[in-house]
C-alpha cells in the first residue's frame, strides 16, 4: 500500500512541480514582455517628437542597469543607443527587415553588456518622413535566477514531501491493519482444545470490525458443530458399547462348558439380535453422517405413495399381528417425485416407534394440499410425553431414559433427515387418542 501510494505521489508531485515551474516561468516572461512594450511605447513617442539625433532624449534610452535601448535607421545604422551597448547593432539583417514591418519579440544570447541572455522588442516607427526601428531590451538574468531557485526548491521539497507522505501512508496502513494482525495472532492460538476463544474486534464499525464479528460468528458456529459432533460421538460410542457388551457376554457364556444345546441356541439367537441392532445402528449413523456432509443420496423417480405405504404395511404386518394390532391405509393414491426407498425408510421408522411405544390400530393417511403430499402416521396410545416433544427429532433422544427398550434414539432423527433431503417438513404432535407424526413433501422435485 505504501509503495502504491508513493508511486501515485511521485506522479502527483511531479505534475504539480512541472505545472508550478511552467506557470511561474510564463508569469515572469509576461512581466518582462509587458515592461518591454511599455518602454518601447515611451521610446516611440520620444522618437516622433525629437528633432534630430534623439540627443535631447538620450537619457530615456538608459533606463535601469539591466535594461538598454537603441534606435536604428532602415539601413541598420545606429542613430542612438544606451551607453551600455554603444554602437552595437542588436538586430541581424533578417530581424531588421521583419522589425520594419511589425513588432518583433526575440531572445538573444550572451552580450558583452549587460552580461547574460537578454529579451529584445523591436518596434517599427515612422517619424520625419523616415522609417526607424526602436529596439528595447532587458537582461533575463534575474528571471533565470528566479527559475533556478524555484527548480532547486522543487527538487529538494518534492522528495522531502514524498518521504513524509510515504511515512504517513505507512503509519496509517499499519494502524489500519493492526487489528487484522491482532486477529491473526489470536487465530493462531485457537485450537480444538480451546474452541470458546474468539478474535479481538476493534471498537470501530468499519470493514475490519465487521470482518472480526463475522469470523467470531463463524467460530461460534464451528464451536457448536464441534460440541455437537463430540456429543454425537459420545452417544454413538455409548450406543455401540451396550450391544457389543451383550455380544461379548453371550459368546463367553456360549463357550463355557456344560452348556446345553437349547442354551446355545438361545445364546446364538441373542447374538443374532444384537448383530441386527448393530447393523441398524451403523446404517442410521451412516445416514446421519451423510446428511451432515450434504451427501444424503436420493434417487428420485415418480413414486406412488400408496404403494410405499403398502410396502411398509407388508413389512410390519407379521409383527403387528403378533401384537394383536392392525395397520390401515387411508386416502387416495398420490404420485410425487421422490426416492421410494428413503421414504419407505422414514415411514417405517415412524411405524416401528408406533408398534414399540403405541397401542391400537396404526393409521397411515395420505393427503394433498397446496402442491404438497402429506403422510400422517397415527396410533392409539399414550402419545409423546410433553417434555419430550421439543426434542423428539434430536439424535439419541428417548422418551424413556432406559436404553434397553430396543431403540437407539435415531429413528425420528432419520425421519427428519430424509424429509429435509426431500425439501419437506416434519412435525410430531399428540392428538386426542395418541401420537401423530406428519411430514409434508413437495409433489415435484425442486429445480
Amino acid at each position: 500500500m505504501t509503495l502504491v501510494f508513493a508511486a501515485v505521489m511521485v506522479l502527483v508531485l511531479g505534475a504539480i512541480g512541472v505545472f508550478v515551474y511552467l506557470r511561474f516561468k510564463a508569469e515572469l516572461d509576461s512581466a518582462i514582455n509587458s515592461g518591454l512594450r511599455s518602454r518601447a511605447a515611451d521610446l516611440v513617442v520620444l522618437v516622433r517628437e525629437a528633432d534630430s539625433g534623439l540627443r535631447d532624449g538620450r537619457g530615456n534610452l538608459v533606463g535601469r542597469a539591466e535594461s538598454f535601448a537603441e534606435v536604428l535607421r532602415a539601413d541598420g545604422s545606429v542613430v542612438d543607443s544606451s551607453a551600455a551597448i554603444g554602437n552595437q547593432v542588436l538586430l541581424s539583417r533578417a530581424q531588421l527587415r521583419d522589425a520594419l514591418r511589425r513588432p518583433v519579440l526575440l531572445s538573444r544570447g550572451s552580450m558583452p553588456a549587460p552580461e547574460g541572455a537578454s529579451r529584445l522588442l523591436a518596434t517599427p516607427v515612422t517619424a520625419h518622413g523616415r522609417s526607424w526601428v526602436v529596439v528595447v531590451g532587458t537582461s533575463t538574468g534575474s528571471r533565470d535566477e528566479a527559475l533556478t531557485d524555484l527548480l532547486q526548491l522543487l527538487l529538494i521539497g518534492g522528495p522531502v514531501a514524498l518521504l513524509l507522505a510515504s511515512l504517513a501512508a505507512y503509519w496509517v496502513a499499519a494502524a489500519a491493519l493492526h487489528p487484522v494482525e491482532a486477529m491473526r495472532a489470536r487465530a493462531s492460538e485457537i485450537s480444538a482444545a480451546q474452541p470458546d476463544r474468539r478474535l479481538p474486534v476493534p471498537p470501530s464499525d468499519d470493514e475490519v470490525a465487521r470482518l472480526g464479528r463475522t469470523l467470531n460468528e463463524m467460530l461460534e458456529r464451528l464451536g457448536e458443530a464441534l460440541e455437537h459432533e463430540r456429543a454425537f460421538v459420545a452417544d454413538a460410542s455409548h450406543e455401540l458399547r451396550t450391544p457389543l457388551a451383550i455380544l461379548r457376554t453371550e459368546l463367553e457364556l456360549a463357550l463355557a462348558e456344560g452348556r446345553t444345546v437349547q442354551e446355545l441356541r438361545e445364546a446364538i439367537s441373542s447374538v443374532s439380535a444384537e448383530a441386527d441392532r448393530l447393523t441398524q445402528l451403523s446404517e442410521d449413523l451412516l445416514t446421519i453422517a451423510q446428511t451432515e456432509r450434504g451427501e444424503l443420496p436420493l434417487r428420485r423417480t415418480r413414486v406412488d405413495l400408496r404403494q410405499v405405504l403398502e410396502s411398509v404395511r407388508r413389512r410390519f404386518a407379521r409383527r403387528a399381528q403378533d401384537e394383536g394390532r392392525a395397520i390401515e391405509i387411508v386416502g387416495p393414491g398420490l404420485t410425487i417425485s421422490a426416492d421410494p426407498l428413503r421414504l419407505e425408510q422414514a415411514v417405517g421408522s415412524v411405524v416401528d416407534n408406533a408398534l414399540r411405544y403405541g397401542a391400537g390400530t396404526i393409521q397411515l393417511q395420505l393427503l394433498a394440499a397446496d402442491g404438497l403430499a402429506e403422510i400422517c402416521v397415527r396410533d392409539h396410545g399414550p402419545g409423546f410425553p410433553a417434555a419430550f416433544l421439543p426434542r423428539v427429532f434430536e439424535r439419541f433422544s428417548r422418551a424413556s431414559p432406559s436404553r434397553h427398550d430396543g431403540g437407539s434414539g435415531l429413528g425420528l432423527a432419520i425421519v427428519s433427515t430424509v424429509v429435509r433431503a426431500h425439501s419437506g417438513t416434519v412435525r410430531a404432535t399428540n392428538w386426542e387418542d395418541g401420537a401423530e407424526v406428519r411430514f409434508s413433501v413437495p409433489m415435484t422435485a425442486p429445480s
